[in-house]
């Protein structure tokens, strides 16, 4: 379904002066098991791979197939990151992604200081697998730990221990200049006191990053059919807070609702993101957004693995293709750019969406006045309420 490139060049109602920067995203969609409340597009890979093998290499042929196809609407653009997330991508052999990566750079210019991360969960970990990784070219880890307590592992469905989880971040730490540490928080049963203890064991560990997730209940999840007992909001906003005091505590800043680094360590690829930078996405169920001088494109691959060999191997990877609306612009943006702690330069706005900004004052105005924004000629940023309150301050900026 991918389009001719004339097709995406044709005139349109926007004027993007200059595209934005761009980041590759690669889906590796297998995991050893589904989590209770992962709403992700993976699956179990003793039950895709059929002969019980994790099918790599088709896989991986799939993904350049992929990737060829996809050239023609980013020809000439430079890479600034990549992404390996899933499912488990450490589930793929260092070999596995160091072909990958290789083939990636024989299509792609990259970056020279192109950050690559590949997410990893403790319960595929080995010692020596880590560093292989990274000889492989993969610069950055994000460790899915979650969880410290084995009883929260489990009700998480997790299939890694505390023991695992220590292990495999000290060598995270041993193997990478800097990586990320997953945990999540409001989990079944948690109390303050358990919570305290998942973030002064993660923070022992010395990590640049932390994100540190709400556990949320999402529809056709396990979880949404048996909901377990979670945390009441008060207490989950109590944890929110503590979180925010203790990673101060031990230097990292809170750059994003969800993310805490030290200096130098905030991640590029997800700031590109909600600074509405363009990315490709290959792999199943993988979503692009890509920038053109006259409109904004969204993309979405087949997501069955199966199914997204079959088509991308045939030269047809993409099940869906849609041009973003005009008056769903400021919206999709803003949705985004709250998210950052230093918010967004107005500028910014413009370059992105190639739209005035009369398309976002009457809600920077209401924000304002409900005390959500603070706002200078140059920049707005969300106040501490804005982020304590981020979904009704997103939703100012929803079309009627």
């Amino acid at each position: 379904m991918t389009q001719d490139i004339a097709h995406y060049m044709r005139p349109g109602t926007l004027q993007l002066a200059a595209l934005p920067p761009l980041s590759l995203y690669v889906h590796l969609p297998w995991c050893l098991k589904k989590c209770p409340y992962c709403d992700f597009n993976s699956h179990e890979w003793r039950e895709a791979a059929g002969a019980g093998e994790l099918p790599e290499q088709r896989y991986l042929d799939a993904l350049r197939a992929d990737l060829e196809a996809s050239l023609p609407l980013v020809w000439g653009r430079r890479v600034h990151s990549i992404f390996l997330g899933g499912g488990t991508p450490s589930l793929f052999s260092p070999q596995a992604i160091d072909r990958l990566l290789g083939e990636i750079r024989a299509r792609l210019p990259l970056e020279p200081d192109c950050e690559i991360t590949l997410e990893a969960n403790p319960g595929t970990f080995e010692k020596d697998r880590f560093r292989a990784f990274r000889a492989a070219g993969v610069t950055r880890l994000s460790v899915g730990v979650q969880s410290f307590h084995d009883a929260h592992l489990k009700a998480l469905g997790r299939v890694h221990d505390r023991a695992q989880a220590l292990a495999a971040v000290e060598e995270a730490a041993s193997a990478f200049d800097t990586f990320n540490l997953d945990l999540m928080y409001a989990l079944p049963g948690q109390s303050m006191a358990q919570l305290e203890d998942d973030l002064r064991t993660a923070l022992a560990l010395s990590p640049p990053h932390i994100s540190i997730y709400h556990l949320t209940i999402e529809p056709n999840t396990v979880f949404a059919k048996f909901p377990p007992a979670v945390p009441e909001d008060d207490l989950a906003y109590a944890m929110l807070d503590r979180i925010t005091e203790l990673t101060g505590v031990a230097g990292l800043e809170r750059y994003e609702v969800s993310a805490y680094a030290r200096p130098g360590h905030r991640c590029w690829h997800n700031l590109n993101y909600w600074q509405f930078g363009d990315y490709l996405g290959i792999g199943a169920g993988a979503h692009s957004k890509l920038s053109f001088a006259h409109r904004v494109v969204r993309q979405v691959r087949y997501r069955e693995p199966r199914l997204y060999m079959d088509k991308a191997l045939a030269g047809q990877p993409v099940a869906q293709d849609d041009e973003v609306a005009r008056k769903d612009l400021p919206f999709e943006y803003m949705l985004n750019a709250l998210r950052i702690q230093e918010g967004f330069a107005l500028q910014d706005f413009s370059a992105r969406t190639g739209l005035p900004l009369s398309a976002i004052q009457p809600g920077l105005d209401e924000a304002e006045r409900k005390g959500l924004i603070a706002r200078d000629a140059a920049r707005v940023k969300p106040t501490q309420r804005g982020f304590d309150f981020l979904s009704d301050l997103q939703a100012l900026f929803l079309r009627d």
